[in-house]
């Protein structure tokens, strides 16, 4: 250990700071782990069969399953997800009430991205007011749950928001609704429905941690750097002062 001497200030840092960079290297790979996990799962799901709308609420991980709707949009209680973007251009998601017939269940449609280039004036959208059938897929939002950023009960609509809870929307309107977002698959009744599955593929969680990890090591090897230098320094001087006193 005398050829090594880093110093307390430096083995303080590296104490807090190497466990730090390398947790977050394994976070970012088992976050890449679990987006891998997620498509997959995608993938599988949204080539089966379409499902009956009945057999939705007895699903136990309804997540990207294709579902078959047949019924009608509530044009009076629309949701305008903000802060949107397709090919770098802002928009909104629109999502509509709509009631199934074969169950009376109520769901939250997402019917696609509208381009909202104007804030000064509204999105323009229309509502099909017949009874239609079209083919939607549960979306499961990764990570934490939607929370509802606007009053439902409010007599404005339709409402602005940053996200959204169906449960609490449905509560509101006095409505009894299925738990999650379902968003159509392209058809007369949707916008466009370019869906991205995951904000940041697993290539990027990847990446992220093989930055970490090189930080850590860059870090470890200063650390061992300093403590040899230090050491070869301090032994240079010893020798010379005992050389002088002789």
């Amino acid at each position: 250990m005398k050829r090594f001497r880093p110093g307390l200030v430096p083995t303080l840092v590296v104490a807090l700071l190497l466990p730090l960079l390398v947790s977050l290297g394994f976070w970012q790979l088992s976050r890449g782990a679990e987006k891998s996990a997620l498509l997959h799962s995608y993938a599988e799901r949204r080539v089966s069969e379409p499902m009956a709308s009945s057999e939705l609420q007895h699903t136990e991980d309804p997540a990207f399953r294709r579902v078959r709707l047949h019924g009608q949009f509530d044009a009076g209680h629309s949701l305008l997800l903000d802060n949107r973007q397709r090919d770098g251009k802002v928009g909104v998601e629109l999502l509509q009430p709509f009631q199934d017939q074969a169950t009376g269940l109520w769901l939250l449609v997402n019917r696609g991205w509208l381009p909202w280039p104007d804030r000064r004036t509204p999105p323009q959208f229309t509502t099909p007011q017949a009874v239609l059938s079209l083919d939607a897929w549960v979306y499961v939002a990764p990570g934490a749950t939607f929370q509802l950023h606007a009053d439902p009960s409010s007599a404005t609509w339709p409402q602005l928001v940053t996200a959204v809870e169906p449960g609490k929307l449905w509560a509101a309107l006095g409505r009894e609704g299925f738990a999650y977002e379902l968003r159509t698959e392209s058809g007369p009744a949707s916008y466009q429905a370019d869906w991205p599955v995951v904000a940041m593929g697993p290539e990027k969680h990847l990446a992220y941690a093989v930055q970490w990890f090189a930080m850590a090591i860059a870090l470890l090897g200063l650390y061992l750097y300093l403590g040899w230098h230090n050491a070869k320094e301090k032994h240079h001087g010893s020798g010379h002062e005992s050389t002088q006193h002789v």
